[in-house]
């Protein structure tokens, strides 16, 4: 959750790049050849594979969270969200009539992506534990080339070294292979829902039609989902984040107030929807893959990527809906 409610306007701050920034990448098929997985196994990039799957739910916007290759519960929500949208019978499992309804899309699954002097250029810099030494920094921005150009290509670190085994992601001007996810604006939504069962954010048009769906973390025992309807207030992005561990049931003894500066590591990523509930908002993470696995301090978590998406989408008044 964000600490103290300030006016939207001080919490905005000069962007920052890679996160946000536009695609530029190659249309052109990316070789098929064997990829090696970071821990020695392979990454099956043949059609129908798991990440041909989550490939082309980024792209009909059924989010499946970070891709990575691997079956897992955020692709099952992305599948069962995508099949009900489509009318299909609603299982979370790949069938003949789900591939072939995402297969409208026949787009290469993999492209070619040359690196620039922009990515590779950084500074990148751990994120230091601890709210007190992360408030030294200027910003709070990528670790790695592979954590950022991660974050661009919506995919795991990990997924985009073993696609690529052997090649120096610091260089410029290498070519490497990368998800050839969507890029294009979402709709605009008439209403938010949010699904704690089934940890899944929601954008629905004015008849209830889901325009897109992505996986979210949305709160915890110590700090529950404010089950609900809420109003959106605004949009900040790029925020700092205002610590104040007397509103964390888990801070540590001794920690004191802090504002931390803004970037994709920072604790609410790289923005905020603010929503009517006083010091709750639906905002992206620093931590990608544990989105739709952990649990929140009850705001409503989401990637980076699908966070941006998302805060495009909407505007001030809409009505979120949060449900059990």
């Amino acid at each position: 959750m964000l600490p103290k409610r300030l006016p939207l306007s001080s919490l905005l701050l000069t962007c920052l790049g890679l996160a946000a920034a536009p695609l530029a990448m190659a249309q052109a098929p990316a070789p098929a050849a064997p990829a090696q997985a970071a821990a020695g196994q392979p990454v099956n990039i043949e059609p129908r594979s798991p990440l041909h799957a989550q490939v082309l739910l980024d792209r009909a916007n059924f989010s499946p969270g970070q891709i990575d290759g691997e079956v897992g519960s955020n692709q099952r929500r992305a599948v069962s969200g995508f099949q009900a949208a489509r009318g299909l019978k609603v299982t979370g499992e790949l069938d003949e009539e789900t591939w072939q309804a995402l297969q409208a899309d026949s787009t290469n699954m993999l492209v070619r992506y040359t690196l620039t002097a922009e990515d590779v250029a950084g500074p990148f810099q751990p994120t230091p534990k601890g709210p007190a030494a992360q408030a030294q920094l200027k910003a709070l921005g990528f670790g790695s080339v592979a954590e950022a150009l991660g974050e661009r290509f919506h995919a795991s670190p990990d997924l985009l070294k073993a696609l690529n085994p052997g090649v120096d992601l610091g260089k410029a001007g290498t070519t490497i292979q990368v998800p050839n996810i969507g890029g294009g604006a979402l709709p605009k939504a008439a209403k938010v829902l949010i699904d704690k069962s089934d940890s899944t954010l929601q954008l629905l048009d004015d008849q209830g039609k889901v325009l897109a769906q992505v996986p979210v973390s949305s709160g915890s025992q110590h700090d529950p989902l404010p089950i609900g309807e809420w109003k959106i207030l605004g949009v900040a992005r790029d925020p700092t984040f205002h610590y104040n561990p007397k509103l964390f049931w888990d801070a540590k003894k001794g920690d004191s107030k802090q504002t931390l500066p803004p970037g994709p590591n920072n604790p609410v990523g790289v923005v905020w929807i603010d929503i009517s509930k006083p010091h709750y908002g639906l905002h992206g993470t620093p931590e990608p893959g544990h989105v739709g696995k952990t649990e929140s301090h009850g705001c409503v978590r989401m990637t980076n990527w699908d966070a941006l998406r998302v805060a495009d989408a909407v505007g001030p008044s809409l009505t979120v809906v949060m449900q059990e």
